[in-house]
């Protein structure tokens, strides 16, 4: 069966790869950048990548006309919070009008949950690209899944900071808003389930695990399966506003995203019964169980996909390949050069730099460059890597982005995602046992030029110190 997968390199979507390979599927991939996907330890004969911007109608030519299935797992809710529904309300027109010159049998959506009484900005767009996408001359199959627990999901990493974080915790009121948390792995179950499967046609199903749970009940669950105690009081003065501020400054996410997950938390997402488990005899997992079975994944070193690869810089929606060569003119850098003592101990240390490794020298400056970012509306440094040793173009680092990693080649290259004014790469590169790690510049005007001069003492101390413990 011939396959389109939209969404490849998002969360979902790159786990539900695997999943249809494993079935004998053919898949065809949608994405914006082919560079940002990684296709090791894949048998590559039932993959073919397609490179299209489903907010570009004219791009979408390329997509197969002979294809049995399409998956419609895009979603904009962290690129802005004012205009991700008329990038949504484009996307899904784009889609619908081009999947209707295929043989396409069947769209598979995954969606939101949607309390028919209130809608927030996040779950009135989902609902309304349904609409849109069941418009369509194919027949459409609707999962709503409320939040999601898994390694790496955004629910599951921003409720990790809060309790990993803080013992005692000031909430706003919308904590005690109650959901129905399901298990990734349910997820994947059922998107995989209801392939051709004519019962679900044209037809919407909420999805969600065996219990019900207010997102304080949620986190105190959490807190037991790491075996901490925590302390949570709600405040009924937290306005909107300061709760995303709340958020944003405590766990990972952006300010963007903060605002609209407080927006969507304000609201119950509590499914309808339905039958499609039994119909598909699908073993719900208890939440409690499915937190501990995603920190199994994080202790194994197998977390395959992170919310915090989805593309959060505007520069970065123009490709990696516009950014891998790095310019010269115009540019200030720093340039180092160390022989090596070990090549190997060196790329390790390399491929497992940032996150709980740090950068090896001067990480109270790092940390204190990331709390400037955050203050500055940046994404700060708690992202973090969803892997210590791993890593792959498009894989977010910390406040960097990673444009190019080859570890045959013995070469990383970075790219600045924090709050600059201009733009910022981090490379090193390992040659006939010699490291060369690279800083470059480019300002943009005078604000420009006066950082990298105010800055200009601190890389001096910070870059000589990590190359030197890079190298002994």
């Amino acid at each position: 069966m011939k396959i389109l997968l939209t969404g490849t390199t998002g969360y979902i979507g790159k786990r539900l790869l695997p999943i249809l390979l494993a079935e004998g599927h053919e898949v065809i991939c949608c994405v914006r950048d082919k560079k940002r996907i990684d296709l090791s330890g894949f048998e590559v004969k039932n993959i073919k990548i397609i490179e299209l911007d489903f907010l570009d109608a004219g791009s979408l030519d390329i997509i197969p006309k002979d294809i049995d299935v399409a998956y419609y797992l895009i979603h904009s809710m962290s690129v802005s919070t004012n205009d991700f529904e008329t990038l949504e309300e484009i996307s899904a027109k784009n889609f619908k009008k081009s999947l209707q010159k295929t043989s396409v049998k069947q769209v598979i959506y995954l969606s939101g949950i949607v309390n028919e009484q209130e809608l927030s900005k996040h779950l009135t767009s989902r609902k309304n690209v349904e609409d849109i996408l069941s418009s369509g001359t194919y027949n459409l199959t609707t999962l709503r899944a409320g939040i999601i627990v898994g390694s790496g999901s955004a629910s599951f990493e921003i409720m990790r900071d809060l309790v990993e974080k803080l013992p005692i915790m000031l909430t706003p009121k919308w904590l005690n808003t109650k959901s129905q948390p399901i298990a990734i792995r349910n997820v994947l179950e059922f998107l995989k389930g209801v392939i051709l499967n004519e019962y679900t046609y044209n037809k919407s199903f909420d999805i969600g695990g065996p219990e019900i749970f207010t997102y304080k009940e949620m986190l105190l669950t959490f807190a037991a399966v790491r075996k901490l105690k925590r302390t949570i009081i709600t405040l009924p003065i937290m306005t909107p506003k300061l709760s995303s501020y709340w958020l944003y400054f405590v766990t990972s996410t952006s300010y963007k995203l903060a605002t609209n997950l407080v927006d969507s938390m304000k609201v119950e997402v509590i499914c309808k019964e339905n039958d499609l488990a039994e119909l598909l005899q699908i073993k719900l997992i208890p939440y409690k169980e499915a937190v501990q079975l995603a920190f199994d994944k994080i202790n194994q070193q197998d977390v395959i996909s992170s919310w915090i690869d989805a593309q959060s810089s505007n520069v970065l929606s123009r490709g990696i390949s516009n950014l891998i060569e790095v310019p010269t003119f115009g540019c200030f850098m720093d340039k180092r050069e160390k022989a090596l003592k070990n090549e190997k101990e060196t790329l390790d240390k390399i491929w497992s730099i940032g996150g709980e490794k740090g950068w090896y020298y001067a990480n109270f400056l790092w940390s204190m460059r990331g709390f400037l970012d955050k203050l500055s509306g940046g994404i700060g440094l708690r992202r973090g890597r969803k892997s210590n040793t791993k890593l792959s173009a498009g894989d977010s680092l910390d406040f960097w982005r990673v444009l190019y990693a080859d570890r045959k080649e013995k070469r990383l290259l970075l790219y600045a995602e924090m709050k600059l004014p201009g733009e910022a790469w981090l490379e090193f590169k390992i040659e006939n046992k010699i490291l060369y790690q690279t800083a470059t510049f480019r300002p943009l005007g005078l604000w420009g030029r006066i950082y990298w001069y105010l800055v200009l003492p601190f890389h001096g101390v910070i870059f000589k110190g990590m190359i030197h413990k890079l190298t002994e």
